[in-house]
């Protein structure tokens, strides 16, 4: 991800109806955060990729904090423009990120013919300063084939004023197509609730909905059946 200097607060919660379960990761307070991740999306893996390696004296960046807005724990991932990178990688920009992927529990993947639902809540700061090139804050990505680019992505971007925006590339050739795009002031300083329903096939299915967790008011919506 790119960044400007931010924090974001989230809390995750994963649902695979294809194998009628749900999964579920929360905060629970300060303290082995990484180890907490690391225990539903990747146990005995890593599922957290950070900058660390060139700022270790700031700690990490995920920590688990107390919001009042919530009355519950949630976690808050910060970035810095310097001396953040990309996992010392990529100098050119900043990851903080939880993932699922290869080496994730079975139920945490998503197959062909299955239907995959994600659920979470965020809160964008007011004042967060988003790049012009890029913010991503979510991907909905494949692992194996045609897999450089991400499929589906929720991406902050610089402006005036500064938007939302959720993107899809359908092959690494083909390009991006903006499907949604709406002005970041509507989540700034507010925690939103997202739903993502994905059918996956060469055929899928694809619908999101944000909205203000407090009234339910819809902030951006899209449904795209095949």
């Amino acid at each position: 991800m790119k960044y400007k200097s931010g924090h974001i607060l989230c809390i995750l919660l994963l649902s695979a109806y294809f194998a009628a379960s749900q999964t579920l990761l929360t905060a629970d307070g300060p303290g082995n955060t990484y180890e907490r991740i690391n225990s539903v999306f990747a146990p005995g893996y890593n599922a957290v990729e950070d900058p660390e390696c060139v700022h270790p004296e700031f700690g990490r960046h995920i920590a688990e904090v107390f919001d009042a807005d919530i009355n519950q724990f949630a976690f808050e991932f910060y970035a810095h423009v310097t001396p953040d990178n990309d996992r010392c990688i990529n100098f050119d920009r900043q990851r903080v990120e939880i993932k699922t992927y290869d080496a994730s529990p079975e139920n945490l993947k998503g197959r062909v013919g299955e239907i995959v639902n994600y659920k979470w809540r965020f809160k964008i700061p007011v004042g967060f300063k988003p790049s012009s090139s890029f913010t991503h804050i979510h991907q909905v990505k494949a692992v194996g084939g045609d897999d450089d680019q991400p499929l589906f992505t929720l991406t902050v971007r610089k402006g005036t004023p500064n938007k939302l925006e959720l993107i899809y590339v359908a092959s690494g050739t083909s390009g991006t197509v903006k499907y949604a795009i709406v002005n970041l002031s509507a989540f700034e300083g507010v925690w939103v609730e997202a739903t993502e329903l994905i059918m996956l096939s060469s055929n899928g299915y694809y619908q999101i909905n944000i909205k203000k967790l407090s009234d339910g008011t819809p902030l951006l919506s899209y449904t795209n059946n095949n």
